[in-house]
């Protein structure tokens, strides 16, 4: 891990394949958010790099910056069925801010060990200059991790 990159690890009971099929689905993303800032998204399953999708958003979650309700565009910068996933935000802000979310899968023995990452080491050097990375902690990278492993056992997916 370098100072500009999270990552945090579980093992989840569960195939690469169901964990891929939340996280390539817009309403996934809501589903297993843990910031409470994803309020709603609109738009199908990603399935390429480019691919798209909206969420609806409220910043109001994490108390830090007064912007209320407001849409993000999601773009897919990495897609690797069933085994890797990112995207980078784009939205109102200018320049673009850069950074990039994503998630690898690895089968084990007991299911499917998943990394989850948030890394903002390319992003606009207005951005950097700012300091206020990371948005989003390690603990909330490993709260969604939590609640993916629950959305996943109680899909009656898991085995």
């Amino acid at each position: 891990m370098t100072s500009e990159r999270l990552e945090v690890q579980r093992t989840i009971k569960a195939d690469p394949a169901t964990i891929f099929r939340i996280l390539s689905d817009p309403q996934g993303h809501v589903t297993i958010d843990s910031s409470g800032m994803l309020m709603d998204a609109t738009g199908d399953p990603v399935k390429a790099v480019g691919d798209s999708f909206v969420v609806h958003m409220d910043r109001e979650a994490l108390n830090d910056y007064p912007m209320g309700l407001y849409d993000v565009t999601v773009t897919i910068t990495t897609f690797v069925p069933d085994r890797e996933i990112a995207w980078t935000i784009l939205g109102q802000i200018r320049p673009q801010i850069g950074h990039v979310y994503g998630y690898t899968l690895e089968p084990t023995e007991d299911g499917t060990l998943v990394t989850s990452y948030y890394d903002w080491s390319n992003i606009d050097p207005e951005w950097k200059k700012a300091a206020i990375f990371p948005v989003i902690s390690e603990g909330a990278l490993r709260a969604t991790l939590g609640i993916l492993a629950r959305t996943v056992a109680r899909s009656g997916s898991a085995p």
